[in-house]
């Protein structure tokens, strides 16, 4: 059976999301798209999943818990959690290790954090976006930690990408997987970096709600009923190679 994905999509808690990025619109738009398993990723930060569970439940739609952390090296990298309280106990030490800036809202927007009804409930005052001291090489330890998974962001984008920081994709870091955001990049870049062996997945890095795919990319998973939360343990574990 093939469960239509997209594992990287930002809400309007991170600086760069726009505030119509709702957790219920999201959910909305993945509805009308047909996805079948979405994750809310924002940066250094997973405190609007409560509410993107809320709305997912509501929809029928599988939710995954997950981040877009920047590394010390301002490297992008998707982790992803088996639950929410993973992914909360996860935020609780990336907090510890987040560098405090003041977010400028005129410049980077207000970090909204909102309930499950979309009602705004705070902000985050210290921007979200910049680098932490999480360095790349701890990453996957970090996610196994946590009993979840990491894989490099959008290594075909020309910022904040492993590649366009390091050069290549390290075998020695542990990675399972890769990110692209455009799925015809995946062959040229699979021979010019030396990708073979990684599971290629395809986000959309959404930050505004039309940004938001439809169904195209997938996993194939046995034929079965499952809950929301076999799901989302299967998906990973196949992510994981497990």
């Amino acid at each position: 059976m093939k469960y239509y994905y997209d594992f990287h999509i930002h809400s309007c808690l991170s600086p760069c999301g726009d505030n119509d990025n709702t957790p219920n619109n999201i959910v909305g738009m993945a509805k009308i798209s047909e996805l079948d398993v979405v994750a809310l990723t924002d940066h250094n930060t997973v405190e609007n999943c409560p509410a993107f569970f809320e709305a997912a439940k509501r929809l029928g739609v599988t939710a995954i818990a997950g981040m877009e952390l920047t590394t010390s090296e301002e490297i992008h990298v998707v982790f992803l959690f088996e639950n929410l309280k993973q992914a909360m106990d996860f935020n609780d030490e990336v907090k510890t290790r987040r560098i405090l800036i003041k977010n400028r809202v005129e410049i980077f927007g207000e970090q909204l954090i909102l309930d499950g009804n979309d009602n705004v409930i705070g902000s985050e005052e210290h921007l979200l976006s910049n680098a932490t001291t999480i360095s790349i090489e701890e990453c996957v330890r970090l996610s196994l930690k946590y009993g979840g998974i990491c894989y490099p962001a959008h290594i075909d984008r020309d910022s904040n990408s492993i590649i366009s920081v390091l050069g290549t994709v390290p075998r020695n870091l542990g990675f399972k997987c890769v990110e692209f955001r455009d799925k015809e990049n995946i062959e040229s870049f699979k021979e010019k970096y030396d990708l073979d062996g990684y599971t290629f997945l395809v986000d959309s890095d959404s930050h505004y709600l039309e940004n938001i795919r439809d169904k195209e990319a997938y996993i194939e998973l046995p034929d079965g009923q499952y809950s929301s939360e076999t799901l989302t343990k299967k998906l990973l574990d196949k992510l994981k190679g497990v």
